[in-house]
């Protein structure tokens, strides 16, 4: 296991849809464990893999130290909601690739996910609260789309603005 590196909003591969799993492999269960170990290095819940460069559509979520919810390590190859509920949801969000950025973000409340644990088993399961929107966060990912996408347009660039500016103090200090 090794933590890799996590990669910042303007690196191309955030943008790219990631490419399906064809094969379950020891590959693909050391680059979940080198997930999980990257995302609890950065003390985030959730991680996708082109979030470390690696387009392939696998993500880790752990929300065992959440208030909200106890869910242990959720591991999926090759996700997708397959329902949405009709309800809302808005809460903010963060992300390990843009880190000091929080926004309120809008969401359905419950989804549906199916997908492959790393043992190539089938995963369906309805999920709501914290693991529905960390979930939907990472699938996001996979499709090379960004939390900040969600945001109207006015206030993607406010925010975009602000980060910037934060990270070029950042750089100067």
């Amino acid at each position: 296991m090794a933590v890799r590196e996590i990669k910042i909003l303007g690196d191309p591969v955030l943008r790219e849809p990631a490419v399906e799993v064809e094969e379950l492999d020891d590959e693909v269960r050391a680059l979940v464990e080198d997930m999980l170990e990257t995302m609890y290095h950065a003390e985030g819940i959730g991680l996708a893999a082109p979030q470390i460069g690696i387009s392939r559509r696998v993500i880790v979520v752990d929300l065992r130290d959440s208030d909200e919810e106890g869910v242990g390590p959720v591991a999926l190859i090759n996700p997708t909601v397959v329902e949405s509920g009709k309800k809302a949801d808005k809460a903010p969000e963060g992300c390990l690739s843009i880190p000091g950025m929080e926004e309120v973000v809008e969401r359905p409340e419950t989804v549906t996910v199916e997908g492959l644990d790393p043992d190539g088993n089938p995963f369906s399961m309805q999920m709501s609260g914290l693991l529905s929107r960390a979930i939907q966060h990472e699938i996001d990912h996979l499709d090379g789309v960004l939390f900040i996408d969600r945001l109207s347009p006015l206030k993607r660039r406010m925010a975009l603005k602000k980060w910037q500016k934060s990270r070029a103090e950042e750089v100067a200090s």
